[in-house]
């Protein structure tokens, strides 16, 4: 089922504790912009059909990356990216939209999604793999 524009961007909002929906939207642009870059074939075309329709393209359309990012590469690249970020506060945004995602993905395609990105990205989708601690 894909999710409402308004819908999934509420729940960023609030979960990212944002202001305003523009801050949302820019946080949900860019995680799933650099998340679509590690992402290939059918996984990401399931993903992406679970999204509203301008934030599936984004993730259909990704910034390039030339090998995968690890987690911690990935909060650096992010905090790079949404103006006002640092490497502290880019978890939270990472958090904000990577959970709604996962709610929107399932569980089934969050197992999928899982095995095609380094080890620890579970823990930016606030999916901690069983027996997993930071």
């Amino acid at each position: 089922m894909t999710l409402r524009w308004e819908a999934f961007l509420d729940q960023v909002q609030e979960r990212g504790e944002y202001v305003t929906p523009q801050e949302a939207e820019r946080a949900a642009r860019v995680v799933l912009a650099l998340l679509g870059a590690h992402l290939v074939g059918e996984v990401r075309a399931e993903l992406a059909a679970r999204l509203p329709e301008a934030l599936s393209l984004v993730l259909l359309n990704p910034l390039q990356a030339a090998e995968p990012l690890s987690p911690d590469r990935f909060v650096r690249a992010t905090a790079a990216w949404i103006e006002g970020a640092t490497e502290r506060t880019a978890p939270w945004d990472i958090g904000a939209v990577l959970s709604t995602v996962a709610d929107a993905a399932g569980d089934e395609l969050m197992e999928r999604v899982l095995l095609q990105l380094p080890p620890g990205y579970d823990l930016l989708f606030g999916r901690p793999a069983a027996g997993h601690r930071p």
